[in-house]
Order: structure tokens, then C-alpha cells, then sequence
């Protein structure tokens, strides 16, 4: 599995952890930046992830701002993405079993790095269940037709 990666100044603090946890699951990544600690704008990392994961060229992603809430708001704006904000591990594990969320967005100033690593492994390794859970995933993304 390939993992795309990408941050914003506020979430770098946590790229390295999640970097590891991809790596200690044996999982290939690409990461998208950012590759320091000066200000840049999240949507243009969310953008950069977000169209790796909808273009096939990862399989999942994981998503870092300040708080993961922008980013993630960035991330659902692009067709097919399923980005879930996740601020504890059980969440982690329904974004992907129920949700099957295709990007992980977390916060570099609300989430401990520890947590990060944990959350990482559980929803990169949590299958998606299926049966109920895929009729309410497609209602969702019949949602991004529905103005055309």
C-alpha cells in the first residue's frame, strides 16, 4: 500500500510519527510537503494529497494542519476523497471500517505525536466493512453529483 503524506506548518510537528507508523506497517510513502516550519497555506497540501489519492497514485492518505479541521475541509472538496478529521483512536478505526475514509487529517496542536502514531497504524490497517456501511458510503458519494 503507498500513502500519500502532507502538512502544513502547523501539523509538521507530527509528519515525522506518521512517517514512522507508515514505515513500521511495512507501507511505502510519498510526501507532498511541507518541509519546514514557515507559513503556507493548508488547502495547497490538501489539494497535492487529495489529488494523489483520487488519481490512484496512493492508495490512502494522511492529512496535518494545526487543528486537521481546515485541511480536512480542503480535502473533501476534491472528487472522491473521503477525508476524516480524527481526534482519538476509536475514530480512527470507524473512519475506515464504516466510513471508508480514504485520508487521515489530524492536528499538529491538538494531537500528542504518540497518538498520531497510533491513530496512523489504526486506520491504515482497519478494513472497510462493507455491506451496510458501503450503501451509506455511496450515498455520500452519489452527494458530489447531485448539482451537476
Amino acid at each position: 500500500m503507498k500513502i500519500a503524506i502532507g502538512s502544513d506548518h502547523g501539523g509538521i510537528v507530527l509528519k515525522d510519527v506518521v512517517i514512522r507508523a507508515v514505515s513500521d506497517l511495512g507501507m511505502e510513502y510519498e510526501d507532498y510537503g511541507t518541509f519546514g516550519t514557515e507559513s503556507v497555506d493548508y488547502p495547497d497540501y490538501a489539494e497535492k494529497v487529495g489529488r494523489a489519492v483520487a488519481g490512484g497514485k496512493a492508495d490512502k492518505g494522511v492529512l496535518l494542519c494545526g487543528t486537521g479541521i481546515g485541511i480536512s475541509i480542503a480535502a473533501n472538496k476534491i472528487r472522491g476523497i473521503r477525508a476524516a478529521h480524527v481526534t482519538d483512536a476509536f475514530s480512527a478505526q470507524m473512519a475506515a471500517e464504516h466510513n471508508d475514509a480514504n485520508i487521515l487529517c489530524m492536528g499538529g496542536r491538538i494531537t500528542k505525536p504518540e497518538d498520531a502514531y497510533e491513530f496512523t497504524k489504526i486506520f491504515l490497517t482497519t478494513p472497510f466493512a462493507g455491506g451496510r456501511h458501503a450503501t451509506r458510503v455511496d450515498k455520500i458519494m452519489r452527494l458530489e453529483n447531485a448539482d451537476e
